[in-house]
């Protein structure tokens, strides 16, 4: 019998291989042909050392960026809190008053991905409620069911009517009504969901045919609610029997909703939080009642004219014009509808919004005024042709010359 001294490595030269893998050194597998495959465990760690040298440089250039970007915005609210100030002291406002760059793009490296960390799970936004979210909180807060019409042309006449009393042209309804509901959109149409679609989702609480948000909806129960009550007891006054004692109910539902709409202060960041309650969004659905509905949609825009004649634009607007008001607010569109022809061709549309709301508007979306009036006027004609916009243009009241229906 031969003295034979056994090593694990003579003979098992693949354990060999890793136990110096082990102690750092490459890992080579020895093959039955004898063609090693020669393997590097420290490939990980150049790997990780590349992420962390992208990693730095995006954040550097994505630091860069985001001071930029809040550089920007902060002159773009300190310049109109000066043009604010200037229309109040009936100054006169100039092109160094606004600020006449585009917002800052991001044009750096993208953010890379980290090899080592695991694939996460997509996170998700709380879902924005939807038509029927606010008509089952209606119900649970108020116990009220919108009446609702029976076809969408008894709606169109409805809102035809109360905007062509409240003074509106025309023009301006069915040109608006274009722009905000697609040329089509039904009265409970949701932003987002105008062409319903698989896995459509909504882009905000805005209903109906002027887009109204939550939040709009509390803020004009707020300010004009007592006006919808008398409008709505005058309705009343000439029934009698169930119709009448039906919109009696309704009288006491509405005026729950204007008492709880008035428990917070005149602040749009008041009725947003308040547009987040059940009780908010319950009185969302009043936009799609028969006779409250087409109260507020028109009010937007009746109050947006007024605004406009307090501050000594006593012509018609064009729907554009009213448009602008309606879509940035009543400052913002004053400004824009007030400029001189020769600075809207040099003064950004971003001056005139917040920068997420500027973000999410491509119609707004670095151009400048001029160019902004002109791309809205496009919709309103593109829009327009469409069979929804041309029946409400068929119902809306003949007006004569006089004014006289």
């Amino acid at each position: 019998m031969h003295n034979v001294a056994f090593r694990a490595t003579d003979r098992f030269p693949i354990v060999a291989a890793f136990l110096g893998a082990m102690a750092g050194a490459p890992l080579t597998i020895p093959l039955g042909n004898g063609s090693p495959i020669v393997t590097n465990p420290s490939g990980t760690d150049a790997a990780a050392e590349e992420y962390r040298e992208k990693l730095d440089e995006y954040t550097r250039a994505r630091e860069q960026y985001e001071a930029e970007r809040a550089a920007y915005w902060t002159a773009v609210a300190e310049k109109r809190r000066l043009r604010l100030s200037k229309r109040r002291d009936n100054q006169e406002i100039a092109l160094d008053d606004y600020v006449l760059t585009q917002p800052p793009v991001y044009r750096g490296a993208p953010e890379p991905v980290d090899p080592s960390a695991p694939i996460p799970e997509q996170a998700l936004s709380p879902p924005l409620p939807v038509v029927e979210d606010f008509l089952n909180a209606a119900k649970a807060q108020f116990d009220f069911e919108p009446q609702r019409p029976q076809t969408e042309l008894e709606y169109k006449r409805a809102y035809a009517a109360t905007a062509a009393a409240a003074g509106l042209t025309r023009e301006q309804v069915v040109r608006i009504y274009a722009f905000e509901a697609s040329g089509n959109g039904g009265y409970d149409v949701q932003a987002g969901l105008e062409s319903p679609a698989v896995g459509a989702r909504p882009i905000s609480t805005a209903l109906g045919y002027n887009q109204l948000l939550n939040a709009s909806t509390i803020e004009l129960m707020a300010r004009h609610g007592d006006r919808f009550l008398a409008n709505l007891r005058t309705k009343a006054n000439g029934l009698a029997g169930p119709p009448r004692a039906a919109l009696d109910s309704k009288l006491a539902m509405l005026q729950r909703m204007v008492d709880i709409s008035r428990t917070v202060p005149d602040s749009w960041s008041e009725y947003q939080k308040l547009a987040k309650t059940p009780a908010g969004r319950g009185m969302h659905a009043a936009n799609l009642d028969i006779d409250i509905g087409p109260l507020l949609q028109v009010q937007a825009l009746v109050e947006s004219v007024a605004y406009a004649r307090q501050h000594g634009l006593t012509g018609s607007l064009s729907a554009a014009e009213l448009e602008m008001l309606n879509l940035t607010g009543d400052d913002n569109g004053l400004d824009i509808v007030t400029m001189p022809a020769a600075l809207r061709d040099q003064v950004p549309t971003s001056n005139f919004f917040e920068k997420d709301g500027y973000d999410a508007n491509p119609v707004a979306s670095r151009r400048v005024v001029a160019e902004f009036i002109a791309a809205t006027n496009a919709v309103m004609d593109r829009e327009a042709v469409l069979q929804g916009a041309q029946d409400l243009a068929a119902v809306f009241p003949q007006v004569d010359e006089s004014g006289a229906r």
